[in-house]
């Protein structure tokens, strides 16, 4: 479970409603984050309606339909019908045993469904990164992979590759092969690229518009995101909501991201088994148009072990695993 608190700077309820998230969490471990709003557009963004919100999981349970986004104080009501400047411990405890356990699925006796390490790691190769190694071809060929998709939208042939493995005295099949077998890339079974993170070279939900009109698809929604910090260059992505289909794009203009819905999210899971990122989690990494679905989605899948991460923690996490794969050595 996921508890995000937002303030303005200096709520004076800031440290009741921590103290009292703490009472009502009696020893049971959650990951809580405190946030601090200072403007109504971020307050929109994060559908913050007065200070504190608590998001469980990156959804307001005190929400009342119809509040507007705002950076003023905010009232709640008791069982008793007294208003106060944060949630009663009870009404906290409550809002927690209604969190919906399906954002984390089970897992082997000695996994920790909790760990984000755990969720992450197919991300970036268990804490390895995505950067190949310089070693026996390996970073040279996988760069020019990355670079035939940037400029044409689609995988080169191995036999284009040649060139480029012979530098290192390896055929390009055989250094295809040990990438495919690190997880940088995947290859299917005539040999081809079928995938280098973060690009796909079949259809996926997450069309990518790159510079020169060329459009691409990417594996998931953080590769996708990705890829500007990766290029350095303006890039749209455009995916939808796997729920309820609404568009969701996200434009990058100047290393700066504009996201449509402003409330749009992103799911963050992996599924209980061994295997490649390609496998284990990338259908399972989606955007959200807002956090309602993404909960919903993780109610029909049992199975994915994840959680809902902000705007900014999903521009976070792709850009410190894509953004550092085509550097000079």
């Amino acid at each position: 479970m996921r508890i995000t608190v937002l303030t303005v700077p200096d709520c004076p309820n800031d440290p009741v409603v921590r103290e009292r998230i703490t009472a009502a969490l009696d020893g049971k471990q959650a990951q809580v984050e405190l946030i601090e709003v200072h403007e109504e557009a971020e307050a929109a963004r994060w559908r913050m309606t007065g200070s504190p919100t608590v998001l469980v999981d990156g959804v307001d349970p005190f929400a009342v339909a119809g509040a507007p986004p705002s950076v003023s104080c905010r009232l709640y009501r008791d069982d008793q019908g007294r208003l106060g400047g944060a949630p009663s411990v009870e009404a906290l405890r409550q809002a927690f045993a209604g969190a919906a356990v399906s954002v984390s699925v089970s897992a082997p006796d000695d996994a920790c469904c909790g760990d984000e390490r755990d969720v992450l790691d197919p991300i970036g190769r268990a804490g390895r990164g995505r950067r190949a190694p310089a070693e026996r071809g390996l970073r040279t060929v996988h760069q020019a992979v990355l670079r035939h998709f940037a400029a044409t939208g689609h995988a080169p042939e191995p036999a284009a590759l040649a060139d480029v493995a012979a530098t290192a005295g390896r055929t390009a099949v055989d250094v295809l092969a040990e990438l495919d077998r690190e997880d940088f890339l995947t290859l299917d079974a005539d040999g081809r690229i079928r995938a280098a993170y973060p690009f796909s070279a079949v259809a996926t939900p997450h069309r990518l518009h790159l510079a020169r009109g060329v459009e691409a698809w990417a594996m998931c929604a953080i590769d996708a995101l990705g890829v500007a910090a990766m290029l350095h260059q303006d890039v749209s992505v455009a995916s939808c909501d796997p729920v309820d289909g609404r568009p969701v794009t996200v434009t990058f203009t100047d290393g700066t991201a504009r996201w449509e819905p402003a409330e749009a999210v992103v799911f963050v899971g992996q599924r209980a088994k061994a295997g490649p990122a390609a496998a284990v989690c990338c259908d399972a990494l989606n955007f959200f148009a807002d956090p309602s679905t993404a909960q919903a989605w993780a109610r029909q899948h049992p199975e994915v072990h994840g959680r809902i991460t902000s705007q900014a923690e999903a521009l976070r996490i792709a850009e410190q695993t894509f953004g550092p794969l085509l550097d000079e050595d």
